[in-house]
């Protein structure tokens, strides 16, 4: 499995809980080595990591069955040249889990958010959904499945900067786009109230409506041909 911009390692710590071969890669050393350690204590296969931007990728062309670029393109100057990296290292057959932020949720946190949000190293694009998937297939890939999810995530961050430039926080001069603790009391509110409401007996087709309707990240589900020529 490779686990492109891996952050604090959430996706590769699954796929090493179940004992596969691990390749990480991130732009930021200090995440790269926090996740290497706690990977030596799971039963993963030869977890390689390293740091780099990704262009190009340090894996041999053909040698990964499961690729993962979860919330990396929009960060990236050339989102069309990375797929084509992952296109490259990947099996014939290989699955992709690939997501960016939703369209809706960026354009509505733009005015909110602080502008070091939109620039370098962070968002620094933004796709439409349709944009995303031809994306996807002018890499060489084949979309299998197309979903969103994080509603309560679009809130959460609405909450946040509005709340932020309320109590006239700094926002300026951040490295990069993950907020962090601690939290305004509002944000709990909003987190314990949509706790309560997705525990209700009927509340799932109405969560997943939700997630359709105002997503935090839209997610596509692709494969290489098995037909594939490597690029």
């Amino acid at each position: 499995m490779l686990d492109v911009g891996c952050g604090a390692g959430g996706a590769s710590l699954f796929c090493a809980r179940r004992g596969a071969r691990i390749v990480f890669i991130d732009a930021v050393a200090e995440k790269v080595e926090s996740l290497r350690a706690r990977l030596a204590e799971t039963p993963a296969r030869e977890p390689q990591g390293h740091v780099c931007s990704s262009l190009p990728l340090p894996v041999a062309s053909a040698s990964i069955s499961r690729v993962i670029a979860m919330e990396v393109l929009e960060h990236v100057p050339d989102p069309a040249a990375l797929l084509a990296e992952l296109q490259r290292v990947g099996q014939p057959g290989a699955l992709y889990l690939l997501a960016v932020p939703d369209e809706q949720s960026e354009l509505m946190q733009q005015g909110l958010a602080p502008e070091y949000y939109f620039r370098e190293p962070n968002h620094i694009h933004i796709f439409g959904r349709e944009a995303f998937a031809r994306m996807v297939t002018d890499s060489g890939l084949e979309i299998v499945q197309r979903d969103a999810y994080g509603f309560f995530w679009t809130i959460w961050m609405l909450l946040y900067w509005t709340q932020a430039r309320a109590s006239g926080d700094e926002l300026a001069g951040e490295a990069y786009d993950v907020v962090q603790p601690p939290y305004p009391p509002l944000l709990n509110d909003w987190a314990s109230l949509w706790q309560r409401f997705i525990s209700l007996p009927d509340a799932a087709p109405v969560k997943r409506a939700l997630d359709q309707l105002l997503p935090k990240s839209q997610i596509i589900i692709a494969r290489k041909s098995l037909e594939s020529i490597t690029r």
